[in-house]
């Protein structure tokens, strides 16, 4: 890569996508597609959400295709060729081990008989994710105890994903590979690709990419994150000696207000300062 390249791998749902309360600038998504278009840009989608989703999303919010997609809580990385989203083998095998050969069907049968979990729709599996749905009112600490049990005995090495869906009411546990998470599979993908961190940045807003922002990695915490996502982010790099890669935008860059993909924007040209240059071009034409 040369040294006007860039990776911009983000999250997905209130990071690009304007789906939380705040209002969002009307030129940002449209700035991010022209910046993703340019042959110089490598875009990484890095998101919960299965391949279906990811698409609904892209058409649904009119966000550009990516190069690559790292789905399913960080179970599954795409790459995306003409129209073609091609699972990537190699970081199936990279997380595999965990699991000691064992599959999903024999990780559910390790877990049968636990009356709080009930298996989600065919569609939310795959072959290194297994999710479940919970009552709300599931003491989840007790439940992640009784399912840590089971799978360490037998040598299985898992992340225990624990969330609760407000709109359907109902709580969430996905099971997943140790090694399965954004982190990994953002460096996993640098590491094969030979994008370096210099050229590199990532953007999210919420706790679950705590672990990125804080890593070390150029990171941006969009304006529409909330207050302890924030401050935790903070406080943890600057424990670490890095608060330079953390970036919290503010708003005020092209008139955007920091939000979602404003903030994308706004924290990549930090970073990556000549980013700038090719939007306040596109300003300069009335783009």
């Amino acid at each position: 890569m040369t040294n006007a390249q860039i990776v911009l791998c983000t999250d997905l749902d209130r990071t690009v996508i304007p789906n939380g309360a705040q209002p969002e600038s009307h030129e940002a998504r449209p700035r991010l597609r022209r910046l993703a278009a340019r042959p110089e840009s490598t875009l990484v989608y890095v998101t919960g959400r299965h391949k279906a989703l990811l698409e609904d999303a892209i058409r649904d919010y009119d966000l550009p295709i990516p190069d690559y997609a790292i789905g399913d809580v960080g179970t599954t990385i795409y790459q995306v060729r003409d129209g073609e989203w091609r699972p990537w083998d190699a970081w199936s095998d990279e997380i595999a081990p965990d699991w000691q050969g064992h599959d999903r069907d024999a990780l559910a049968d390790l877990l049968r008989g636990l009356d709080a979990l009930q298996l989600q729709e065919p569609e939310k599996q795959n072959d290194f994710k297994l999710s479940y749905y919970a009552p709300t009112g599931t003491r989840p600490e007790a439940l992640l105890a009784e399912v840590r049990e089971r799978l360490e005995g037998r040598g299985i090495r898992a992340s225990l994903i624990w969330s609760i869906d407000e709109a359907a009411d109902c709580g969430l546990l996905d099971v997943l590979p140790a090694a399965a998470n954004k982190l990994h599979a953002i460096r996993f993908l640098m590491r094969k690709k030979g994008f370096s961190d210099t050229q590199t940045v990532f953007s999210g807003d919420s706790g679950n990419d705590l672990e990125v922002l804080v890593s070390g990695l150029q990171a941006v915490l969009v304006r529409n994150a909330p207050d302890d996502v924030r401050e935790e982010a903070m406080e943890r790099v600057a424990e670490a000696g890095y608060p330079d890669r953390l970036y919290v935008a503010r708003g005020g860059f092209l008139g955007m207000n920091g939000n979602y993909s404003g903030g994308v924007i706004e924290g990549l040209a930090h970073f990556l300062p000549h980013t700038a240059e090719w939007l306040e071009s596109d300003v300069s034409r009335g783009r």
